[in-house]
């Protein structure tokens, strides 16, 4: 990935936000899935697959997170603004 776009930037400033990852399910109602897909294949970003309860019933949930290197990529991006 040559250059972070603004959803890029705003999704994995979201993400560096959060200590135990964002659900898919609430980035999609924010950004493109194509944006979160993107950093995945990338790898500035990671999912997992996570089983929890609600409303007592079983549910599996995906878990976005940032990786070291999406941090590095941000950090990047804001040292070198213009």
């Amino acid at each position: 990935m040559d250059r972070l776009s603004e959803d890029d930037r705003g999704l994995l400033e979201l993400l560096a936000g959060s200590a135990n990852g964002v659900s898919e399910a609430l980035l999609v109602t924010r950004f493109p899935i194509d944006t979160m897909v993107g950093l995945v294949r990338e790898r500035l970003a990671t999912t997992t697959l996570e089983r929890t309860f609600i409303g007592g019933k079983p549910v599996e949930v995906t878990r976005v997170r940032i990786t070291d290197g999406g941090r590095r990529a941000l950090a990047w991006t804001a040292k070198n603004k213009r």
